[in-house]
């Protein structure tokens, strides 16, 4: 027992020894790179190996041919993991190689391209991590670029309507101060209108803002939609009937949801106000609320005769300030709008956790507004 503890000590001895001087003498290669440390491991594993190895044959006396058969035994399998680790740190010097590609295209807001090699152990989770990232922030900046585009076509619209009131409200009052209006009571009437669609432009960019900034609304009750959809045809017949446009709604269910009804009305009288104001004469305008296949959902459409939009406006018509609709005839009475309208809406609608799509039609185009039901 004693010997057999003696082999063992010194085995250990020498191995350790071994282990120490090719850890030492792999000390730069360790620090180049992790392949070298994968190197380096081999060698030590080696080198510790062979002088355990060896101090094992002189502890038990053996022959000189055993000795050297044993230790040659010894040294090629430690060849033999120093090949299979220079192999590996080539397999991962390539994985690195990809993944610093995918970093390199990272900062250059690219995707990294697929080479289709998989990647070894969590390198490839990283790669595809890098590539999501770089999807997402792609993704990202193209938002970024529409809505910072989209800003800009807002304040220049905005700044146009601005200026047609505002000159005519100063001509207007210049006129009045000379004492050269030839209707006072006329002059007096149109301040009032354009105040009134200047206030109507301010009220807008403040819900534009509010619904932007997530903020949320002032007060939340139970809405009946079936309510909403006779108050906005009961509020909204005269204008349709001034532009020679038959306004009806109907409610095959009835439906409730929560949420602030003043926020819900604005929403379906843009939609109604849109649709009427691009209806040719003797057209008809139809709100209806309707059930869906989903019993946790109800629907609001707002169906027009406008002669349909074009297919390239389809996904713009939400955008703040797009007012790009050419395919859409115009009557003159209410005006051309802010572009704001159906914004709003879709702002509103999200806020109620709903959505609104539009589609074209036989003879115009149907917004649909989707909410869920009250439990």
């Amino acid at each position: 027992m004693s010997h057999m503890l003696d082999v063992v000590g010194t085995a250990l001895l020498w191995g350790a020894g071994g282990a120490v001087l090719a850890w030492l003498a792999t000390w730069p290669v360790r620090h180049r790179s992790q392949a070298g440390v994968l190197v380096s491991v081999a060698i030590v594993a080696t080198f510790a190996s062979v002088a355990a190895v060896y101090g094992n044959t002189r502890a038990m006396f053996l022959r000189s041919d055993d000795a050297f058969a044993t230790i040659a035994v010894a040294v090629v399998a430690g060849t033999l993991a120093a090949l299979a680790a220079a192999r590996s740190a080539r397999t991962f010097a390539r994985d690195r190689e990809s993944v610093q590609a995918a970093v390199q295209a990272l900062r250059a807001g690219t995707v990294p391209a697929e080479d289709g090699r998989r990647l070894s152990g969590e390198l490839q989770q990283l790669h595809a991590e890098l590539a999501e990232t770089a999807r997402t922030l792609t993704e990202s900046r193209e938002r970024e670029r529409a809505l910072e585009a989209s800003r800009r076509e807002l304040v220049a619209w905005v700044s146009h309507d601005l200026r047609t009131p505002l000159a005519g409200l100063r001509a207007m009052a210049e006129a009045l101060e000379d004492g050269i209006a030839a209707s006072p009571e006329r002059y007096h009437k149109q301040i009032r209108v354009e105040v009134d669609r200047l206030s109507g432009m301010v009220d807008d960019l403040l819900e534009i803002s509010r619904l932007q900034a997530g903020a949320p609304s002032a007060r939340v009750d139970r809405v009946s939609l079936g309510d909403l959809v006779s108050d906005c045809v009961a509020a909204l017949e005269p204008v349709a009937e001034l532009q020679g446009v038959r306004l009806i709604g109907r409610a095959s269910a009835a439906a409730e949801v929560v949420g602030n009804g003043a926020e819900l009305n604005r929403a379906l009288t843009n939609l109604v106000i849109n649709a009427i104001r691009h209806t040719r004469a003797d057209g008809t305008v139809e709100i209806a609320l309707q059930a869906t296949a989903d019993p946790a959902a109800a629907e609001v459409t707002v169906a027009d005769e406008c002669g349909g939009i074009a297919a390239a406006d389809l996904s713009r018509l939400f955008e703040v300030g797009f007012r790009g609709e050419p395919a859409r005839t115009h009557q003159p009475g209410l005006g051309a709008g802010a572009g704001l309208g159906l914004a709003i809406t879709r702002g509103i609608v999200a806020a109620h956790r709903g959505s609104v799509r539009v589609a074209n039609g036989h003879t115009g185009c149907a917004f649909t507004v989707r909410l869920p039901l009250a439990g």
